[in-house]
């Protein structure tokens, strides 16, 4: 699968291209960058890679599929018109602006017969997948409750205006961790803090309580101006409890510039120093970690557009997500349990 990628920030740089390269099935073959110093930037990173001043000059070239990481203002219309060229596409999320822009532009790659999906890359992280595969094993007997906190000490990363805050930035990971390891929520209570700090009100922390359908609790928090970097996963069932007090390990190993395409073998485990614990009457035991890649995200997506496999992050689910973060927004607002 020939694929383009439209932005080359944090998101295009770190999270996106070296996971495109490391997956199966996959070839890079242009990066959209305009200003200068982001064609440098390109050209060091990736040489040989051809970098195009837009996405209409990208899609010219002939592509497959694109992913675009671009600001969450401009994604609407650049899915759209990648969509109208007859090309699959990968939206970074949250890949509207609300539960409605996420309904038109899936009803959009419908209509067109194509394949749209959303890089919730995070649903790959090695702490939430070994905590599904604890949750899965039955070990905690009925499942009551589930917390996760993310606490980042990282105010410079703060995106602000109409469509920034923490809650759409991080909070759409976390909600979508739940929703993926819960399934289907009910009802949504929230509580939002906010700073003016950067120019204008935006929320920089938050505590988000659902209610799944199936009739367990979960409780997802973050932080990014507490001076605290937290990264924790509890869960307590009839049977028994687990936490776990993991690491950002791939995003830390990216940052320390280790690409998963150097020891994919080795990718993506936490240090056995932050493998969690399993508490039941018969004792405590250690959890290996399980290995995250978001490269494998690549390697569905592509399998999807061939009709090899299922698509890795359907456009429904990201719509689904947006659904629970529109109600999270509106509890906070109006201090009240809002019922989906």
């Amino acid at each position: 699968m020939r694929i383009g990628l439209v932005g080359y920030g944090t998101g295009g740089k770190h999270f996106h291209a070296p996971f495109i390269q490391a997956a199966e099935g996959v070839e890079l073959v242009g990066v959209v960058a305009r200003s200068e110093a982001k064609r440098l930037e390109v050209q060091a990173d990736l040489p040989g890679v051809p970098i195009y001043p837009s996405l209409t000059a990208l899609l010219a070239s002939g592509v497959d599929a694109v992913t675009i990481t671009t600001p969450p203002t401009t994604r609407h219309d650049l899915v759209l018109e990648a969509l109208a060229a007859g090309v699959h596409v990968v939206a970074d999320k949250p890949f509207a602006p609300d539960a409605a822009g996420g309904r038109e532009l899936a009803a959009a790659a419908e209509r067109a017969g194509l394949v749209l999906n959303v890089y919730h890359n995070r649903r790959r992280d090695a702490d939430l997948v070994t905590l599904a595969s604890v949750v899965d094993s039955g070990r905690l007997g009925d499942l009551w409750r589930v917390h996760s906190v993310m606490d980042l000490d990282d105010p410079r990363t703060m995106e602000t205006g109409p469509t920034g805050g923490l809650l759409r930035d991080v909070g759409s990971h976390l909600l979508d961790q739940m929703l993926c390891l819960l399934g289907p929520v009910a009802s949504v209570y929230a509580t939002l803090d906010y700073t003016d700090r950067f120019g204008g009100s935006v929320d920089c922390g938050f505590v988000v309580t659902l209610t799944h359908i199936s009739g367990v609790v979960s409780t997802v928090s973050s932080s990014k101006l507490n001076y605290t970097s937290t990264r924790e996963f509890r869960a307590y069932g009839s049977a028994g409890s687990y936490v776990a007090s993991g690491t950002d390990v791939q995003a830390q190993a990216l940052f320390a510039g280790r690409r998963p395409t150097d020891d994919p073998a080795a990718w993506g485990f936490d240090a056995p120093e932050f493998w969690g614990t399993l508490a039941t009457e018969a004792g405590r035991e250690v959890i290996p970690s399980l290995q995250g890649n978001y490269a494998d995200f690549y390697t569905e997506f592509a399998r999807a557009v061939r009709g090899e496999g299922p698509e890795p992050v359907p456009a429904s689910e990201g719509v689904r997500t947006l659904e629970v973060l529109d109600a999270a927004f509106e509890s906070a607002r109006t201090n009240t349990v809002v019922t989906l």
